[in-house]
This record gives C-alpha cells, sequence and structure tokens, in this order.
C-alpha cells in the first residue's frame, strides 16, 4: 500500500512539474512580450512577424509527418508482415484507452522509436529496423509502451505549441536587431531597437532552456506509462534503453546530413541519437558481460557534475538519472 502510495505521489510530483514548467514558460513569454513592446512603443509589424510564425510553425506540424517519412525511409508495416507487432500495438492501445494508431517502420539501421503525427496524418509510431534487430519482444513492447504514452499526453501537440515561443521571440529580435542597424532612422532609435533585439534573441535562448526541462519531463512521464500498461515494464525499458545506447554506436556513423536530420528531429526519439556515443561511454565504464548486469553496474554509478551540466541543454534525461527513475517506480 505504501509503494502504491509512493508511486503516486512520484507522478503527481511530475504533473505538477511539468504544469509548472508550462506556466513559467507561457507567462514569462507573455510579460516580456508586453512589458518591451510596451517600452519600446513597437506597433504592428512586429506582431505581422510573429503571426507569420505561428503560421509557420502549424504548417511545420501539419507537414512534418511527410517530411520525417522522407528522412527515415518510413512507410506503413502491413499487419501480415508482422503481426505480433500489430497485436502488441493493439492490446497497449487498449489499455492505454487511445486508438490504435498507425503502425510505421522506419528502414534505418539506428536502433530506435519515436510517436509522431497531425491532423493531416493521424497519429504514427514507428520503430526502426535497428529497435527490431537490437530488442527482445519484452523490450520492443515497453518501448512502444513508452511511444504510446507519448500520443496519450498529446506531447506531440504540447512541444509544437511551446517550440514555437522561442523561434517567435528569436526571429522578432532578429529583425529588430537589422532594423536598428540598418533601417535607417534617428541613430538612438536605431540602436535602441538593436538593444531591445538582442534582450530578445537572449530570452529565446532563455525559453529553450525551460523547453528542454519540459522535454525531459515528458520523457519520464511516458516511461511512467509504458511501466503502467506493460508487465515487469521497468525492467524491460530499463534494459531496452541500455541496449538502444549500446547498439547505437554499431549502427554506423551517420553522415553530416544525417547528423543534422537527428539532430533537427531527437526530440523525437526514445533516446537522443546525439548523446548516443558519450551514454554508452558512460554505461561502459564497468565490467558487465551482458545487460542484464550492465544494468546493475550503471545503476551503481552517480552522474558526475559535467553530466548534469550537460543534460540542462539535452532534450533527454540524463541515462543513468533515467534508469534509476524507473527503478523506483518497479
Amino acid at each position: 500500500m505504501r509503494i502504491n502510495s509512493d508511486r503516486c505521489m512520484n507522478a503527481w510530483k511530475l504533473r505538477i512539474s511539468m504544469a509548472g514548467t508550462l506556466a513559467i514558460i507561457f507567462g514569462l513569454s507573455t510579460l516580456v512580450f508586453v512589458v518591451i513592446l510596451t517600452v519600446a512603443g513597437i506597433g504592428f509589424n512586429l506582431i505581422d512577424i510573429g503571426v507569420l510564425v505561428v503560421v509557420l510553425n502549424i504548417a511545420q506540424w501539419l507537414l512534418s509527418p511527410y517530411l520525417i517519412g522522407l528522412i527515415y525511409k518510413v512507410r506503413e508495416l502491413p499487419q501480415n508482415e508482422n503481426p505480433q507487432l500489430h497485436q502488441m500495438v493493439d492490446d497497449l492501445s487498449r489499455k492505454s484507452g487511445i486508438s490504435k494508431p498507425k503502425l510505421m517502420l522506419a528502414q534505418i539501421p539506428l536502433p530506435n522509436a519515436f510517436a509522431y503525427g497531425s491532423p493531416l496524418a493521424g497519429s504514427r509510431v514507428a520503430v526502426t529496423q535497428g529497435l527490431l534487430k537490437s530488442l527482445d519482444d519484452g523490450e520492443v513492447e515497453a518501448v512502444l509502451g513508452h511511444e504510446l504514452g507519448h500520443l496519450k499526453h498529446r506531447d506531440v501537440q504540447v512541444m509544437m505549441v511551446v517550440s514555437f515561443l522561442p523561434a517567435l521571440f528569436y526571429y522578432i529580435g532578429y529583425s529588430l536587431m537589422l532594423s536598428g542597424m540598418f533601417g535607417g532612422g534617428q541613430r538612438k532609435s536605431g540602436g535602441s531597437n538593436a538593444l531591445i533585439g538582442l534582450g530578445f534573441m537572449a530570452f529565446s535562448w532563455i525559453l529553450t532552456l525551460f523547453t528542454l526541462y519540459l522535454s525531459r519531463l515528458r520523457e519520464y512521464y511516458a516511461d511512467r506509462h509504458s511501466v503502467s500498461v506493460v508487465d515487469n515494464g521497468a525492467e524491460k525499458l530499463s534494459t531496452g534503453l541500455v541496449t538502444i545506447v549500446d547498439e547505437s554506436k554499431h549502427a554506423g556513423k551517420p553522415n553530416k546530413q544525417q547528423q543534422k536530420n537527428n539532430s533537427a528531429f531527437k526530440a523525437l526519439f526514445i533516446a537522443n541519437p546525439d548523446q548516443a556515443s558519450a551514454d554508452s561511454a558512460e554505461l561502459h565504464a564497468t565490467h558487465a558481460v551482458n545487460k542484464k548486469d550492465l544494468l546493475k553496474e550503471t545503476l551503481s554509478k552517480e552522474p558526475t557534475k559535467a553530466d548534469r551540466f550537460l543534460e540542462i541543454f539535452s532534450t533527454h534525461p540524463n541515462i543513468i538519472k533515467r534508469l534509476r527513475a524507473l527503478q523506483e517506480i518497479s
């Protein structure tokens, strides 16, 4: 009974943290936007820029599933090609209380998975060829449970809305800076606009840090969902994550374009491909010979100060902290 109570408390703390982070992001954005525009006496030209940025981000959201499909060679997986995988998604969708998403296969060697979609494309969950090759059935099930958690919690929509705010402030700031430097007019007002523009751009960086923090919280929340719908989900997802990190280094070094694509969409993946090398090095500072021993030894370690600092700039939690959070749930 005490264990269930602790789980509920931890879940509520996670929800409160996410709600608080969202409130900070929107509250700070509104406050800074209003104050700066009021002090500067800036009119509708910047509002037009804001509308344009919003429209562009919505268009990107609507069309991104098709772009992702091209980049990662994604195709819909027919039921007769992998009925067992379809059955997993059926069962987990029912337990999650959501409609079954389209099951997609990304034809790339990188072991990973991601959930995505839009009103045009519908909800989709994709696994890569590398994931099906590297993980056992139980681990694949836990990974699918995590991705369905993202769909249930509407993380795609939430992160789309939150992510456009730093872009909005950056482009407004950039426009103000250029206007102040090259727009002509009085030198004093031009210099003022340039400084305000730099302020907007600096604030966009602060908002980005809050957005990254929210992304990490939602990864923890999706992990919790997987544990709630998969039998022995904590252990399966833990060994699955260890395997994904470990096998990512064997998937072949991506070329520059692939690295750029992975960085652009890294928030989608269950594990950040940009962190794979560092995470793998962190895991392999042990004498383990199999992934269960590797998991056990990893859990006995402490993240370094450098690890904790670098996590601030990451879309995903530090691997040791994430594995420990899963063990606490179990």
